[in-house]
């Protein structure tokens, strides 16, 4: 049996022949991996695997690419694929396509090759290693067949080493158990869905409180105290043996956007009941009580109003929101009480700050920074604040064909020109983190021979830390004034959101990221563009945040959004260190 200590040990000639069946028909990947040994994990061995790669010319990580066969291709109906391949090909049941389904990938085949140069290349097994369908490996290779040649070449890559992460956990006998049950749990709620395609999930429908009890259910599974509160949340505990001892707090939110991921929000806590889940098989304690929160709403998508599960926590619920209406016109407060939920508790769900350790966040990235850095998990410095606003111009409507271009007071140009100084702006200050977009632009009645006499649109403004974002929002005010004024435009602004960035609390973060080193992952520091749980909770105690890479390009808020089982079982295994080691 091949174990990691025997490739620390063996020499590289044996190092070399042992993965030589990683990476197709490329011995040049172990060999040159075997100089970086010890690994301290096979963490760090897929890490330095995949470094060999990345240093590599770009001639031979073109030539490790045109090594892996087409999905169902000349070489899998010749029975020419690696032992290797055809085993994932079939796991995929791509030996049982029918006859349309073989047609179609012959075509993308052909069409791909033509594009790019190489074949496209899948780890057909999937996310969770179960295999993924015909249908959605189709799917997957129409949508790849739309990129640029650079990105699709870095996506076969990643491909490449999926593929070889998942053919390394075989050869190693390695099962990422925590990892599974997330991405399996993750599976059974993501099934729940007020829509027939896709997820959706929002506050206190009966998806939501059918979710709710579920995570309720595996909580109490795992060794956890659990209830649901006033508000939603759902809240589980796994006590510490000392009564006086002080808690630690967890978790994420279980509401989603519609037609979301499965993933968002939901990692955090799911990731927490495996965690909890394996302590408690193990017998194992903490020195301080350990609470799991679903935080019930974060998302804001039925009552327009964010946070409304952290908000009770930390004591800051503004009972004002009881009297808003969604978009059916029900109050708040009548629906948390046909759920069977006491308005006049959330007062009480408040925790007391100086029984509080610190909150800790697992999420995925919902951004491509850790994939094109090719590395699974990174540990937030402060999650980015926000200022938001609604801008109104106002030209004058003309006819497009009379009124000549210098006499002209066209409000979409005056909003062309403030959009490309918003890009510009922003793009200047990446050390901060800061974004800037303009998500909502519209022309009023606008018809194709009217000049534009008025447009709104859209601006948020985010970054790591408050002096960078207000500087960039001065700049940017400052030239919409400047534009409007050469422009002959009035401009009505409007500041919807005003949101301080919450930095992570240093001694958190060491301790997170000592965890990770503990792994033999490099420990990455990145700032969170999106807003998170740990946002509120930092108002009472110290939070930290660790990401876990999404794949898909980095989607999230969408069905594509996806990690691995291997990932997310890193994840788990670093979250459990950081408890083991708390001080």
């Amino acid at each position: 049996m091949t174990s990691l200590k025997r490739l620390n040990t063996c020499d590289a000639g044996t190092f070399t022949e042992i993965l030589h069946g990683l990476y197709e028909h490329s011995p040049w990947i172990p060999q040159r991996a075997a100089e970086q040994r010890p690994f301290r994990s096979i963490d760090e061995l897929k890490l330095g695997l995949q470094r060999v790669v990345t240093e590599a010319s770009n001639d031979e990580q073109l030539g490790l690419i045109r090594a892996h066969p087409e999905l169902a291709g000349k070489a899998a109906v010749a029975g020419e694929l690696t032992p290797e391949s055809t085993g994932e090909q079939a796991k995929a049941g791509l030996n049982l396509c029918t006859k349309e389904e073989f047609a179609a990938l012959q075509e993308l085949n052909g069409a791909y090759n033509s594009k790019f140069g190489f074949p496209f290349i899948l780890a057909v097994k999937g996310g969770d290693g179960k295999g993924l369908s015909r249908q959605a490996i189709i799917a997957a290779f129409r949508r790849r067949l739309r990129n640029q040649a650079d990105d699709e070449q870095r996506e076969a890559l990643r491909q490449i080493h999926r593929i070889a992460e998942m053919r390394l956990n075989a050869l190693l006998s390695y099962v990422p158990h925590m990892g599974r049950d997330i991405m399996e749990w993750a599976e059974e709620i993501g099934v729940m869905s007020e829509d027939e395609q896709g997820l959706t999930c929002t506050y206190m429908t009966p998806t939501h409180r059918r979710t709710a009890n579920q995570l309720a259910k595996w909580m109490r599974e795992a060794g956890m105290h659990a209830h649901i509160d006033a508000v939603g949340n759902v809240v589980g505990r796994y006590l510490s043996t000392d009564p006086q001892a002080r808690t630690l707090l967890t978790g994420s939110h279980y509401d989603t956007v519609r037609n979301g991921g499965k993933y968002d929000g939901r990692q955090g806590i799911l990731t927490a009941i495996a965690v909890v889940k394996h302590l408690h098989e193990t017998g194992e304690t903490l020195p301080f009580h350990l609470e799991v929160i679903g935080f019930a709403e974060e998302e804001g998508v039925r009552f327009k109003s964010t946070f409304l599960g952290s908000s009770a926590v930390i004591g800051q619920f503004d009972p004002k929101l009881l009297e808003v209406r969604d978009r059916d016109g029900q109050l708040l407060r009548d629906v948390l009480t046909d759920a069977d939920h006491d308005v006049n508790a959330i007062a009480d769900i408040a925790r007391d700050p100086a029984d509080l350790l610190g909150f800790v966040e697992i999420h995925i990235e919902q951004g491509p920074v850790l994939l094109e850095r090719g590395l699974p998990v990174g540990v937030v410095t402060s999650i980015a604040g926000s200022k938001r606003y609604l801008l109104e111009l106002k030209g004058v409507a003309s006819h497009a064909g009379t009124t000549p271009m210098p006499m002209r007071k066209d409000a979409a140009t005056a909003a062309a020109e403030i959009i490309l100084y918003v890009e510009q702006r922003c793009a200047q200050d990446q050390d901060s983190a800061l974004v800037g977009t303009v998500g909502q632009l519209q022309v009023p009645n606008g018809s194709t021979n009217v000049i534009p006499g008025a447009c709104t649109l859209s601006l948020d403004i985010r970054a790591a830390n408050n002096a960078a974002r207000d500087a960039a929002v001065d700049d940017i005010l400052a030239h919409i004034e400047k534009v409007c004024e050469k422009r002959h435009i009035t401009a009505q602004v409007e500041q919807t959101v005003a949101a301080d960035c919450a930095p992570c609390a240093p001694r958190l973060m060491e301790q997170l990221a000592a965890a990770v080193e503990r792994h033999g992952i490099p420990a990455f520091q990145l700032a969170s563009g999106a807003g998170h749980d740990a946002m509120l909770m930092a108002r009472v105690t110290d939070v930290a945040m660790l990401f876990t890479r999404c794949g898909n390009g980095g989607i999230s808020h969408n069905p594509l959004e996806t990690m691995t089982d291997d990932d997310a079982d890193l994840s788990a295994r670093i979250l459990l260190s950081f408890l083991r080691n708390y001080n």
